[in-house]
């Protein structure tokens, strides 16, 4: 493959990582050199080739990836408007090509309650437990999340989990703006189609986009949203299980929401 060829890659979109810059290429880029008043100079410098990338021994070639033609969040809400029920909803989600689909493992759907009308969890991006399973708080912060019900006379048949996004980030790195634009509509489509009464935020980007609220101040606090539920920011799981102390505070907000869900039953 010659320079030129990769340029017009380039130009078509297609992005090569050092790593996947083809030894044969290398090896012409090492061998060549061009003149410039006087002075020689290496195409791997006037190409912005790194001199490490040069040095290599060849390795083995990974082909280009076709480019994806990106989605637009206009797209994204088109299609989470299609769907009547949360079942359908999560076929349409597991359908949605998202950027973050093609490195995670498995698309982390919602969790689906047998009833509706009461308290929906929302969580921050999947966790590595999460990724393998492809089911939503799974592992040691799934296991706390179940203790954190039981406390108020709740279980996972009775509530329903969505994160607001369904594949895990590269590294569990934070998720940039366009990844949670393009999620967000299915997470709104979710409270409108399951309707709940109470939400029960579970972390800081959760509080932020969801209540508006910063965690650090907010926690614990009622904020009624537009819909008329009432959202509780609280930490997430994870945190908890860092920072053990931090469960008296959670346990007094369980509380009020224990009492907001009884005051929504009379």
């Amino acid at each position: 493959m010659s320079l030129d060829m990769l340029r017009d890659l380039e130009l078509a979109g297609v992005k090569w990582e050092i790593n996947e810059i083809p030894a044969a290429l290398m090896a012409d880029v090492a061998a060549a050199t061009v003149h410039d008043g006087g002075a020689q100079k290496n195409i791997a410098q006037t190409h912005c080739v790194p001199p490490s990338a040069v040095s290599r021994t060849r390795a083995s070639v990974v082909p280009p990836v076709a480019p994806v033609r990106p989605i637009s969040v206009e797209t994204a809400r088109a299609m989470a408007a299609r769907p009547g029920d949360m079942r359908a909803l999560c076929r349409m989600i597991g359908e949605f090509n998202h950027p973050l689909r093609a490195g995670a493992t498995n698309v982390v759907l919602p969790h689906i309650a047998d009833v509706q009308d009461s308290m929906v969890i929302i969580t921050d991006i999947p966790g590595t437990e999460d990724d393998a399973t492809g089911r939503i708080l799974s592992g040691g912060a799934g296991e706390l999340m179940d203790k954190m019900l039981s406390a108020i006379g709740l279980t996972r048949d009775v509530v329903s989990i969505v994160p607001m996004l369904f594949w895990r980030t590269p590294g569990g790195r934070t998720p940039t703006a366009e990844e949670l634009d393009l999620s967000r509509p299915f997470v709104d489509r979710a409270i409108e189609l399951l309707r709940p009464r109470v939400i029960l935020t579970l972390g800081t980007l959760a509080a932020q986009e969801i209540a508006n609220v910063a965690l650090g101040r907010g926690h614990g606090q009622i904020t009624r949203l537009p819909s008329g539920a009432d959202c509780m920011p609280i930490y997430h799981p994870n945190y908890l299980l860092l920072k053990p102390a931090a469960k008296r505070d959670v346990w007094a907000a369980l509380q009020v929401v224990q009492n907001l869900l009884k005051s929504a039953q009379l």
